[in-house]
C-alpha cells in the first residue's frame, strides 16, 4: 500500500543541506569560471591549440563520463563515505591544477578534477533522497541543490572576475579548499550513511562499457558543430552506439547493474530525463552567448559583466525555491510547461537584439530563460530521483546529472555554432574569425554581426523550448500534485 506522508525533516536534515549545497555550487562554479580565466592561463603557460581544448574539456568529459560508475559506486560502499573521498581528492588536486606549471600538468589535474567531481555530484542528490523521505520536502530540498548547482554555474564569472582582479588564474582553483574543509568536518556530523543493503559487487566490464559508451558520446558532442563529421567525429559516433548497445545488453543481464534499464519501463522517468536535456541545451548555449555579449559587444569588464548576470542568477533561485511549493497545489508538468513558455518569452527577447546598448533588455530575456531552468531542474530532477527505489536512488541520480551535462555541453555546441556561423556570414573578412579579436580591434560591424548571431540562435532555442513545454503539459499532464496518491515520485516510498 503506497504511504502519503513520510518522517519529516527536521534541523539536523536542513543543515545537511546546507552542508551539501557547498560543493553543488562548487562543481556549478567550475564549470564556468575558466571562461575568464583561460587568457590568463594561456598567457603563462603557453598551450598549444590542442593542449587549451584539453585544458578546458577534460574536466567535462571525465565528469560525464564517470557519473553512472561513481552513482552506483556510492549506492555500494556508502554515499556520505564516497562524498567525503571525493571531497579529499577535490580539493587537493584543485591545489594542484592552482599551481600547474605547464600545460600537461594542468590537463592532468582538470582531468582529476573531473573524476573527483563525478564521486561529489551524485552522492549530495541521491543523499537528499534519504534524508527528505516527504515527497513535498524532498521536492523543496531537490529545488534548492539544483539551484544551488545552476547558481554556481552563474557566478562562474563573477568569481572569475573578481579573483583576476587580485589574485593570479590559479586562485580559480582553490575556491575549492574550504568548501572540502567544511564539508569534510561538518559531513560526518550532520549526513547520514546510506548503502544499498543488497548491493553485489562493482560490475567492472560494465564499468568498462559504460566509459567506452560515455566518453566518445561526450566528444561527438563536444566537437560535431565545430569539426563537423570528420573521419574522427564519425569514428567516436559509431563507438558510442556500438558499446552502448553492449552496455545496455549487460545491464539486463548481470543481477547487480550499475543502471537499473527497469526504471525505464516507467515512461515518466524517461520522459523527466529526456526533458532535462533538451531543456539544458538553450540554456547552455545562451549562457555562453550572453557572457560573451556583455564583455566583448558591450565592452563590460569581467566584474561588470559578472554583476549584470545576478539578477538572472536570483530569478532562478527564487523559480527553483518556489516551484516545489506551487507543485504542491498544481501538477507538475503544468508547472514546468508554463515557466517553459515563459522562457520562450525571455528567447523571444533576445531574438530581437541587434547590436551593442542593449544591456537591459538582454539581461531581462535570459532571466527568464533562468526562470525556466530553476523550475526544470528542480521539479524534473525530482521526478527522475522520485521514480527510483531508494537503494537505486545513486544510479536514478547519476543519470539526471548525466543528461544535463551532455545537455549543456550539445547546447553550447549548437547554438555556439550556429551564432558562430551568423556572425562569419554578417561580418565578413573585415570582422575576423573571432569576436573577441574583432571587439579589441574597435569593429563596430563586428559585434552587430554578433548581436545577430546570438538573435537567430534565440529564435532557434526559444522555439525547441516551446515545443518542450507543449509536450511537457501533454506527457506529464496525469501527474499529481507532490505528495498527492497520483504523484509518481511516491511510487517506491512505501
Amino acid at each position: 500500500m503506497v504511504q502519503l506522508t513520510a518522517r519529516a525533516a527536521g534541523v539536523r536534515e536542513w543543515l545537511g543541506l546546507a552542508v551539501l549545497a557547498l560543493p553543488t555550487a562548487l562543481l556549478g562554479l567550475d564549470l564556468t569560471v575558466l571562461y575568464l580565466v583561460v587568457p590568463h592561463l594561456a598567457e603563462e603557460l603557453r598551450p598549444s591549440a590542442t593542449e587549451m581544448l584539453w585544458i578546458m574539456d577534460a574536466y567535462g568529459f571525465l565528469v560525464a563520463g564517470f557519473l553512472v560508475t561513481m552513482g552506483t559506486l556510492g549506492d555500494r560502499i556508502g554515499r556520505r563515505r564516497l562524498l567525503l573521498i571525493g571531497a579529499v581528492a577535490f580539493g587537493v588536486v584543485s591545489v594542484v591544477a592552482a599551481y600547474a606549471t605547464s600545460a600537461e600538468m594542468l590537463i592532468a589535474a582538470r582531468a582529476a578534477l573531473g573524476i573527483a567531481g563525478a564521486t561529489l555530484m551524485p552522492s549530495t542528490l541521491a543523499l537528499i533522497s534519504n534524508m527528505f523521505p516527504d515527497a513535498r520536502q524532498r521536492a523543496v530540498a531537490i529545488g534548492v541543490w539544483a539551484t544551488m548547482f545552476a547558481g554556481g554555474m552563474a557566478a562562474g564569472p563573477l568569481v572569475g572576475g573578481v579573483l583576476l582582479e587580485h589574485f593570479w588564474w590559479g586562485s580559480a582553483f582553490l575556491v575549492a579548499v574550504p568548501v572540502s574543509v567544511v564539508l569534510l568536518v561538518a559531513g560526518p556530523v550532520l549526513l547520514p550513511e546510506y548503502r544499498d543493503p543488497r548491493g553485489g559487487r562493482l560490475d567492472l566490464p560494465g564499468v568498462a562499457l559504460s566509459l567506452a559508451t560515455l566518453l566518445p558520446a561526450v566528444y561527438v558532442v563536444k566537437h560535431l558543430a565545430k569539426d563537423g563529421f570528420d573521419a574522427t567525429t564519425v569514428l567516436a559516433l559509431v563507438a558510442a552506439l556500438v558499446f552502448g548497445v553492449l552496455f545496455v545488453r549487460r545491464q539486463r543481464r548481470v543481477p547487480d547493474p550499475l543502471v537499473d534499464v527497469r526504471l525505464f519501463a516507467d515512461r515518466r522517468f524517461g520522459f523527466a530525463l529526456g526533458m532535462l536535456l533538451l531543456g539544458l541545451v538553450g540554456v547552455g548555449g545562451t549562457l555562453m552567448l550572453v557572457a560573451q555579449y556583455l564583455q566583448s559587444v558591450e565592452g563590460l569588464s569581467p566584474l561588470a559583466a559578472g554583476a549584470w548576470m545576478g539578477p538572472p542568477a536570483l530569478m532562478m533561485l527564487i523559480a527553483g525555491v518556489v516551484a516545489p511549493r506551487v507543485a504542491r497545489r498544481v501538477r507538475p508538468g503544468y508547472v514546468v510547461a508554463t515557466t517553459l513558455a515563459l522562457s520562450t518569452v525571455g528567447y523571444l527577447i533576445l531574438a530581437t537584439v541587434d547590436g551593442p546598448g542593449e544591456t537591459v533588455p538582454v539581461v531581462a530575456g535570459f532571466a527568464l530563460v533562468y526562470l525556466g531552468l530553476g523550475v526544470l531542474a528542480a521539479l524534473g530532477t525530482d521526478l527522475v530521483v522520485g521514480a527510483a527505489p531508494p537503494e537505486r536512488a545513486g544510479s536514478a541520480s547519476a543519470l539526471s546529472e548525466t543528461v544535463q551535462e551532455l545537455g549543456l555541453a550539445f547546447g553550447v555546441a549548437t547554438l555556439g555554432s550556429l551564432a558562430t556561423a551568423v556572425y562569419r556570414a554578417e561580418a565578413g573578412p573585415p570582422g575576423g574569425d573571432s569576436l573577441p579579436e574583432a571587439a579589441a580591434a574597435a569593429l563596430p560591424a563586428a559585434k552587430v554581426a554578433f548581436a545577430q548571431g546570438l538573435s537567430v540562435s534565440s529564435l532557434v532555442a526559444g522555439a525547441a523550448t516551446l515545443g518542450l513545454a507543449v509536450a511537457t503539459a501533454v506527457a506529464l499532464r496525469r501527474i499529481g500534485p507532490l505528495g498527492s496518491s497520483g504523484y509518481g515520485g511516491e511510487s517506491h516510498r512505501e
